[in-house]
């Protein structure tokens, strides 16, 4: 590691450890063992408004513990009205619901829009704004070529069509990429097929030279302890 890195490492990590320690509000609270054994003879029948209150913790807290410990609510809990549900013994909401046969009042008849509204409807056929003809070619986002093969919306990346037009389907475990760094040229001779093999070893850093390599892993390893002298 050159002077100028290995420097900018001690004074990341004398940073590092001199910043302030947690305090107990923001340190995270494991459960003792005496706080699952209450939880364990509480959790069947005690409704989770209390639990919260007796244990100080969130509703999510305290339900991922039980859980763990493998608790349930009792068959009484879960008939109750704590526990949230629907019973099915109560008939609640009946009064409300559609009943088998019902008709809804406007069943049959027809939608006319008043006033101006037809002046603003799009019309059978209409296209929008931004309707391109089968054949356009744009620059997506990341670089490569798409063209437009069917309507409404269907898109293929153009060097992928090109290829296939020539030689036929990509075979699985195949991928198609760039001879060179100008994925605007989508010709067949810009393109090749390789493994997923080569594609991996193409894009780590076991391509580059063992000096290269070290330098990376130093740069990653300062970037590594600054990002923690921040957090």
């Amino acid at each position: 590691m050159n002077t100028i890195a290995q420097q900018a490492l001690e004074r990341a990590r004398a940073r590092s450890a001199s910043k302030t320690p947690q305090t107990p509000s923001n340190r995270r609270r494991f459960w003792t063992t005496s706080e699952e054994s209450r939880l364990g003879s509480l959790y069947a029948t005690t409704p989770m408004s209390q639990l919260v209150e007796i244990f100080g913790r969130p509703k999510s807290a305290i339900y991922g513990k039980a859980k763990e410990l493998g608790l349930k609510r009792s068959a009484e809990f879960l008939a109750s009205e704590h526990s949230g549900r629907l019973r099915r013994d109560g008939n609640i909401g009946t009064a409300t619901r559609f009943q088998k046969g019902h008709g809804t009042w406007n069943k049959g008849k027809p939608f006319a829009a008043g006033g101006r509204s037809t002046e603003t409807q799009f019309t059978s056929g209409h296209l929008p704004h931004n309707h391109v003809p089968i054949g356009t070619e744009v620059l997506a986002s990341d670089g490569y070529l798409k063209i437009k093969v069917a309507e409404p919306n269907k898109w293929e990346w153009t060097h992928r069509r090109n290829w296939e037009a020539v030689h036929g389907a990509i075979p699985k475990g195949m991928v198609l990429v760039f001879r060179t760094a100008d994925h605007t040229n989508c010709s067949v001779g810009n393109l090749e097929l390789i493994t997923r093999r080569e594609l991996m070893s193409r894009n780590t850093i076991q391509r580059f030279p063992p000096e290269l390599k070290q330098t990376i892993r130093l740069l990653g390893k300062l970037k590594r302890t600054i990002e923690a002298t921040n957090e």
